[in-house]
């Protein structure tokens, strides 16, 4: 949080899982300099039905709290992040232990995620139909894999 909170330049929002200790990360690092809600997602009780080896809990709500001043209502969401897990998942074999990819050490999975997130320069965006940088502004060219591997050094 202090991380993002030293590249935030603007008054922003964020909305945190419902575990008490994002909203203490969110609020005291950032203080009133951020509008913030905590998003619970509330679940029903697990299938009992016959038949059924394993069964999900079904989602029957959620529950907003305002944390600090004034977020947006209709930007209260997760599921942004929640889909850039999933992409991270699905696109990272090392992430997944039933592989022969699978990394033990730490290391490992570190530069597993830094190669997945710089593939994200090279990689045009299906929905954009361009590079997320560039749609973001923060830059004007295309770059190719070999760019990137040159970067390594």
């Amino acid at each position: 949080m202090e991380d993002l909170a030293s590249r935030v330049a603007t008054r922003t929002q964020i909305t945190t899982a419902g575990q008490r200790v994002y909203e203490e990360a969110a609020t005291g690092t950032f203080g009133f300099d951020v509008h913030c809600a905590m998003l619970t997602k509330l679940y029903g009780a697990p299938s009992t039905e016959s038949g059924v080896r394993r069964s999900l809990a079904r989602r029957i709500g959620t529950r907003i709290a305002v944390l600090s001043s004034g977020p947006d209502a209709t930007h209260i969401s997760t599921n942004f992040v929640e889909r850039q897990n999933l992409n991270m998942r699905m696109g990272i074999q090392r992430l997944k232990q039933l592989t022969n990819a699978f990394s033990k050490k730490f290391e490992g999975h570190c530069h597993a995620v830094a190669l997945y997130l710089s593939y994200n320069f090279c990689r045009v965006h299906q929905t954009l139909c361009v590079l997320p940088k560039m749609e973001a502004g923060i830059s004007d060219h295309d770059r190719s894999s070999e760019e990137l591997v040159h970067l390594l050094d």
